[in-house]
C-alpha cells in the first residue's frame, strides 16, 4: 500500500514513518499543502493522510481541490482540531474519515485498513491464492501452513500480486507501487526481488511458475488449482513493546526541540501573538503524540490565550503556563503509554464509534476521554439542527442523545429516527440531567435501548455501552 502524508510536524513524521514501516505501507511525506498537490497529483496513492493546519495550502483546502480535480483516493485528515464543527468542514471538504491528536497508532491503522477496504473489490483482509494465505493484519504470509520468512520489498510484492490477482503488472507499475518517489531502483533491482521470493515460494511447495512472467507486459500470479482449500494464518504479534522503544528513542530529540518551542513562546508573548499561536499549535500535536496528554492540555490553554481576539492577552497567566509547562517537560524521562484500567469487552479490532450529541459543551469535552480507554471512538456534536448531516457522514454503531437541547428535542428526534430505514436498528442511549420515571418512560416509548443520568462514570457509561454493543454483534452473527 502506497500513503501519501502531508504533515510539517518532524516530530509526527518520524512516528507514523517508523509505524508505516512495520506494517510494510510505502510512504511518500510532504511538507506543505502545494508539495501535497503536486505528488497527489503525479503519483499514484492508495491512501492520502492530510494535516489541516499546513504551510502554503492548508489541508482543507488541499483535499477540496483533490475533489473538484475527480481524485477519489481516500482522504483522512490528522488533526488536533477536535471540535464538531471542524470535523463537519473536514467530511464537507471531501474527507473519508477524521483522526484528531493525539491518536493511538493501532487506531490510525485499523482506520486506514478500513478506508482502503472499502474502495477494494475484496471484502476481507486475509488474502490468498490456492494454498498460499497472506494477512496484511499480521504481515504473515504462509503456504500450506508454512510460515514464509520474507524481506519487507517481497512481502510488499506479494500483496500486490494479490490485492489485483487478475492484473499484468510492468516493472514500472511496480515501482511506482512499491517505491517511495525519491527512491525509485533500478529494474535489475525488482527483477532480482521476484527472483527471491519465486524461490522461497518454490521451496515451499509452490509451483516454479506461481508468478508467471508474460513477456514484454509484467508479471501475474498463475491461476490456482479451484480444489485446493486455504491455508489459515497463525496469531498476530502485539508490536506495543516495540513501538514504546521507539516513542523513547525519540524522545530523547523531541523533548530539546520542545523546551526551545517554551522559550520560542516566552519571547513572542508579548508582541508576536499569531506567531506564538501557530508554535503553541504545533507543540501541542508534538506532545500528544507521545501521549502526554496533561502537557498538551496545557499548551492548548496557551493557544487559546494567543487566538484571543484581544491584542491583548493575559500575559501574566501565559508566564505561569509556559513555566508549569518547562518544569513538566523537564521532568518526563520515559514516556509511559497509558492502559485501561477495566477491563474491556471489546476486541481492539472492533472499534465501535458513538455519535455523542448534547449542548453541554464541558459533557461533550470531557466524554471522549471517558470512553477511549475502553476502545470506542467517540464524535461529538454540540449543534443538533446539524445531526442529520453529521449522522451521515460518521455513520456510528451507537448513538448518546440528551433529552432538552435548542432547537431540537431528544425524544422526538429518538422518534424521527426509528421511522427511517437506515436508521430504525440504530441503538439509542439518553444521557440526561433529567431522572425523573415520566421522562424515562417517554425515552423509551420513543425507541430509546436504554436511558442513564447524569452524571456518570466513565467505567458505567462503557459498562452500558459494551452491553449494547455485544447485543448488536450477537444479532449481526
Amino acid at each position: 500500500m502506497k500513503i501519501l502524508l502531508v504533515e510539517d510536524d518532524p516530530t509526527l513524521i518520524a512516528l507514523l514513518t517508523r509505524c508505516f514501516a512495520t506494517h510494510h505501507y510505502i510512504l511518500d511525506v510532504v511538507q506543505d499543502g502545494e508539495q501535497g498537490w503536486l505528488y497527489g497529483s503525479t503519483f499514484e496513492y492508495d491512501l492520502v493522510i492530510l494535516d489541516i493546519i499546513l504551510p502554503k495550502m492548508d489541508g482543507l483546502h488541499l483535499c477540496q481541490r483533490f475533489r473538484a480535480e475527480g481524485y477519489s483516493f481516500p482522504i483522512l485528515l490528522l488533526t488536533a482540531q477536535a471540535s464538531s464543527m471542524a470535523k463537519v468542514r473536514g467530511f464537507d471538504a471531501g474527507a473519508d474519515d477524521y483522526l484528531v491528536k493525539p491518536f493511538d497508532p493501532a487506531e490510525l491503522i485499523a482506520r486506514i485498513r478500513a478506508l482502503v477496504r472499502r474502495g477494494s473489490a475484496i471484502p476481507t483482509p486475509l488474502l490468498s491464492w490456492g494454498d498460499l494465505c497472506l494477512n496484511p493484519d499480521t504481515c504473515e504470509v504462509t503456504y500450506r501452513n508454512q510460515l514464509l520468512s520474507l524481506t519487507t520489498k517481497e512481502y510488499d510484492l506479494l500483496e500486490l500480486l494479490l490485492r489485483q490477482s487478475h492484473h499484468v503488472f510492468s516493472i514500472d507499475e511496480i515501482l511506482d507501487r512499491l517505491w517511495s518517489s525519491e527512491a525509485f531502483p533500478a529494474e535489475s533491482t525488482v527483477r532480482s526481488h521476484l527472483r527471491r521470493l519465486r524461490q522461497k515460494l518454490t521451496d515451499a511447495g509452490a509451483p516454479a511458475d506461481f508468478i508467471s512472467t508474460l513477456h514484454g507486459r509484467g508479471y501475474y500470479l498463475k491461476l490456482p488449482n479451484p480444489d485446493i482449500a486455504t491455508a489459515n494464518s497463525s496469531a498476530p504479534v502485539d508490536p506495543q513493546a516495540q513501538y514504546l522503544a521507539f516513542l523513547n528513542e525519540t524522545w530523547l530529540t523531541t523533548k530539546p526541540r520542545c523546551l526551545e518551542q517554551l522559550a520560542t513562546l516566552s519571547l513572542a508573548k508579548e508582541s508576536n501573538f499569531q506567531q506564538a499561536q501557530f508554535t503553541a499549535h504545533k507543540l501541542a500535536g508534538a506532545l500528544g503524540a507521545f501521549g502526554l496528554l496533561s502537557e498538551m492540555q496545557l499548551v492548548r490553554r496557551l493557544e487559546d490565550l494567543f487566538g484571543a481576539t484581544s491584542n491583548h492577552p493575559d500575559i501574566e497567566q501565559i508566564t505561569r503556563l509556559i513555566d508549569q509547562l518547562q518544569a513538566a517537560i523537564n521532568q518526563i524521562e520515559l514516556i509511559q503509554l497509558p492502559r485501561a484500567t477495566g477491563q474491556p469487552a471489546i476486541a481492539a479490532s472492533s472499534e465501535p464509534s458513538v455519535m455523542i450529541v448534547d449542548d453541554d459543551l464541558v459533557w461533550l469535552q470531557s466524554l471522549p476521554q471517558l470512553l477511549r480507554p475502553w476502545g470506542f471512538r467517540a464524535t461529538t456534536l454540540a449543534e443538533p439542527e446539524q445531526f442529520w448531516t453529521v449522522l451521515q457522514m460518521v455513520k456510528p454503531d451507537l448513538l448518546i442523545l440528551d433529552v432538552n437541547m435548542p432547537q431540537i428535542n431528544g425524544l422526538e428526534l429518538c422518534q424521527l429516527l426509528r421511522r427511517d430505514p437506515q436508521w430504525q436498528r440504530l441503538p439509542v442511549l439518553f444521557l440526561s440531567v433529567l431522572s425523573d420515571l415520566t421522562t424515562q418512560n417517554q425515552a423509551f416509548t420513543a425507541g430509546a435501548d436504554d436511558y442513564l443520568c447524569k452524571p456518570i462514570s466513565g467505567t458505567d457509561l462503557a459498562n452500558r455501552l459494551q452491553n449494547r454493543w455485544r447485543r448488536v454483534c450477537a444479532w449481526a452473527g
